[in-house]
């Protein structure tokens, strides 16, 4: 008994000490809030406070000393995605993660991002305060890498600390601006849809822009191989550590607009979620320069701020900035393309590929005068016809690091607007306010033309030369608008208005439902105030959806319905177009939305790419459009001999069938088929996906308002089993009102720190979910009340 007694105790002691070493290695894990720390390089003494949620407020006397201390900050917060966001346009995940991420290697490594970002480097001025600045925000992130604590996850996967440089800034930049693209996605599955069927099956997808109606006003002053390319694309940026950028709304409220005569900014780009999220806040202060900024982690200036003087954000364009050309080889050398002037030899670039625990991938990649061969890097993609992909970030002058340097640091409209006109790629509104009362917005980007009747949407033809850019057009042609008498600019990646002689250039716009609601809510008041702003950033509803809706019930065969169908048709009719999480109509109107979908399109597409237009800008903005032709071809089904199906067979069976699905996931009682009961919201972690640490790394799941397309657009895609999960949505809402701009307002949608032990690792997800916010803090008083300091002194 004795000898029992004593094992129990040795046992309790060995646990109380292990418990005891585990508290204490957490405890050690978590970042640094108070306190002092030295810093090499440091010039004077600077004060970090730290807010109730974690948000830095940094107070330098030097903007140098201000950028050194924002990189230490942010990297003992967000070290782990800063890893990972530099790994991915080089393609140095597999170094990490071993064979699972090769494919993504090797298209990232292919495409020639990192090579880009080499050449603009060697140009880049070493004595220009961006560049200086830069510098300094690297020093701080490395000496946290040297002297502070490793992140969990570098333990976990076993991950060798290398320093930080101005190459991996530019390659985060790079891989920011290919997430935006979508011709990658989409030019691909189009012509195998040309090619396989023919012309007329493309008219009904709007690919010329005539579907979107509601267009941003401008004011001055062969086949199966083709879908391999999207199928591939679209796969790699899904399971990508790091979301892609999707979508955004911003407005800018003009003084005639608002109720106290100032403006008023709204903004909130929409990104894939992951944990931690995308922006790391930080608010800097010096005598010569204040800023609030969101940050992309590894990237020394915002993307996203404000000050006193003014507030910027911006949304994807989704222009064209990206075509696909079949080459041609020579017949007798294939180490040889054919170009307008004769045979060309092929470019050869060699990469090598370091994979975890594996033998080296060695890929050759074949440069054409359009770019890159996509045959090369890309797996099932036949060689007989090789595919260049010609993408403005790579073949023009890359000014980025100039430009955020430029928007943050602007002194008036005109410094600002020649900023914007640095960037090259991606395409952006930049939208912009201040306190002087203007409000404006500007697309970026390098835009060009083609002659007349080149399809860009389609893979063109690069031997001839035919097909190539005939011109490029200057920054002024762009769409912009500049305080427009109408008092307010928005954008919600919608179609802009005719440009240079009345074209519509061409894009990836997404669906006029929410530039509808945006612009029709802002039109009907001329009294905005903060609160009503807030309300609307978080609005639920689909005008849209309300006429799809009226569109469906008058195309269905009412006939044959049966009780819980009437009562289900009931609930339809009075439906407000909201996706509240106690509505039912939106969880009826998507199930039967995706079977219509799924009835027309897919017999056609086949699963995948029926799946793949699922995601893309096509397959949400010809809800509205196709259904009200009923003489579509596509309502018949090729895969029934000798019958042809109409519309009101496709969307009666989608119907009756959407009932009966609802009824099996959802039980009888039609009230109980709430939205927030399928429409759910996980923040995952990369390495969440281990079911043993989901718990840990993971944030949700929520139950979630909003949908796709609406205001508040928490988005998600279809599938067969009824549940929503969403994908993304709003990376942050920031409101800045100029009339009270030390109480502006913002929310992310889980917290500021990256580290899962850090009590700001989750502290916003709820009160983001409910649509609440907090301050953005700007006075100094009012900050180092709610704040922990944390003291940096030079190193001597």
């Amino acid at each position: 008994m004795r000898i029992i007694k004593k094992i129990l105790l040795t046992l309790l002691v060995l646990i109380v000490v292990l418990a005891i070493g585990l508290c204490a290695y957490i405890f050690h894990l978590k970042p640094k809030y108070e306190g002092s720390l030295q810093l090499k390089n440091l010039e004077k003494e600077t004060t970090v406070y730290f807010d109730d949620f974690g948000v830095p407020h940094i107070y330098a006397d030097s903007e140098k000393d201000a950028m050194t201390a924002l990189g230490y900050v942010h990297a003992q917060e967000r070290l782990w995605q800063m890893e990972l966001l530099r790994r991915i346009a080089p393609g140095r995940l597999t170094e990490i993660f071993g064979g699972v991420a090769l494919k993504n290697d090797k298209f990232f490594a292919g495409i020639g991002i990192e090579e880009a970002s080499a050449k603009a480097i060697s140009q880049l001025d070493k004595n220009s305060e961006s560049y200086k600045l830069t510098q300094a925000y690297l020093d701080g992130i490395n000496q946290y890498l040297e002297e502070g604590v490793t992140p969990i996850e570098f333990t976990l996967v076993g991950v060798k600390k290398q320093k930080f440089t101005i190459k991996d800034v530019y390659n985060i930049f790079g891989y920011m601006s290919f997430s935006f693209a979508m011709a990658q996605k989409t030019d691909p599955l189009l012509t195998e849809i040309k090619n396989k069927f023919g012309v007329e099956y493309l008219k009904d997808l709007g690919i010329e822009g005539e579907f979107n109606t509601t267009r941003i006003k401008i004011s001055k002053e062969k086949t199966e191989e083709y879908t391999e390319i999207s199928k591939s694309i679209t796969a790699m940026l899904d399971q990508s550590p790091i979301p892609p950028f999707i979508g955004s709304n911003s407005w800018v409220v003009g003084p005639h607009k608002s109720k106290t005569g100032k403006v008023i900014f709204a903004n909130d780009p929409h990104i894939g979620f992951s944990q931690p999220a995308t922006w790391y806040e930080a608010h800097l202060v010096t005598p010569q320069h204040e800023l609030y900024g969101c940050y992309l982690a590894g990237t020394p200036f915002p993307l996203l701020a404000h000050n006193r003087e003014y507030a910027y954000g911006l949304t994807m364009f989704e222009n064209d900035d990206i075509d696909f050309y079949q080459e041609k080889n020579n017949p007798n050398d294939v180490s040889q393309y054919q170009t307008p002037t004769g045979f060309s030899k092929y470019e050869i670039r060699k990469k090598t590929i370091k994979v975890k625990d594996s033998a080296d991938a060695v890929l050759a990649v074949k440069i054409t005068r359009h770019g890159p061969i996509m045959n090369d890097f890309m797996e099932r993609l036949e060689r007989k016809n090789p595919i260049a992909m010609s993408w403005t970030y790579t073949k023009e002058p890359i000014l980025i690091l100039d430009a955020a340097y430029g928007l943050s640091h602007a002194k008036n409209t005109t410094e600002f607007k020649k900023a914007v006109s640095l960037i090259a790629a991606p395409g952006l509104n930049v939208m912009y306010g201040d306190a002087k009362g203007n409000v404006a917005w500007w697309a970026s980007g390098k835009l060009y033309r083609h002659n007349d009747g080149v399809n860009t949407h389609l893979i063109l033809d690069g031997a001839s030369g035919k097909d190539d850019i005939t011109k490029f057009l200057d920054f002024e042609q762009n769409p912009s608008a500049e305080n427009p008498e109408w008092g307010y600019v928005y954008s919600a990646n919608n179609q802009p208005e005719a440009i240079d002689n009345g074209y519509l250039y061409p894009g990836y716009y997404l669906p006029e439902d929410r530039a509808k609601r945006i612009s029709g809510i802002l039109d009907a008041k001329s009294n905005w105030d903060k609160e009503a702003i807030s309300k609307m950033i978080y609005d639920n509803t689909s005008d849209v959806a309300v006429g799809v809706v009226k569109d469906l019930i008058s195309s269905l065969d009412a006939k044959p319905l049966s009780n819980k169908e009437k009562e289900v048709i009931t609930v339809l009719k009075s439906w407000k177009g909201t996706a509240n999480l106690e509505d039912v109509a939106p969880t009826i109107y998507n199930k039967w939305i995706y079977l219509y979908l799924k009835n027309t399109f897919e017999d056609e597409m086949g699963k995948e790419n029926f799946n793949l237009f699922l995601g893309i800008s096509l397959g949400k903005q010809i809800i509205a459009n196709q259904i009200k032709n009923e003489n579509s071809v596509w309502w018949d089904n090729i895969k029934t001999k000798n019958v042809k199906e109409t519309r009101t067979e496709v969307v009666s069976k989608s119907f009756h069938d959407a009932v009966s699905a609802l009824q099996n996931q959802l039980g009888e009682n039609v009230s109980d088929w709430n939205w927030g009961k399928v429409h759910t919201v996980e923040h995952e972690h990369p390495l969440g996906k281990v079911a043993a640490l989901r718990g840990l790394f993971n944030v949700g799941p929520f139950d979630s308002p909003g949908s796709n397309e609406v205001i508040n657009n928490l988005f998600f895609g279809f599938n067969d089993e009824g549940k929503y999960y969403t994908k993304g949505g709003p990376s942050t809402r920031r409101i800045v009102d100029f009339a009270d701009v030390e109480n502006s307002w913002s929310i992310l949608p889980t917290g500021q720190s990256g580290n899962p032990f850090s009590k700001h690792y989750d502290d916003q997800a709820e009160m983001y979910n409910a649509g609440k916010f907090r301050k953005m803090k700007l006075n100094k008083e009012e900050i180092i009340k709610t704040s922990t300091k944390l003291i940096f002194k030079p190193k001597k």
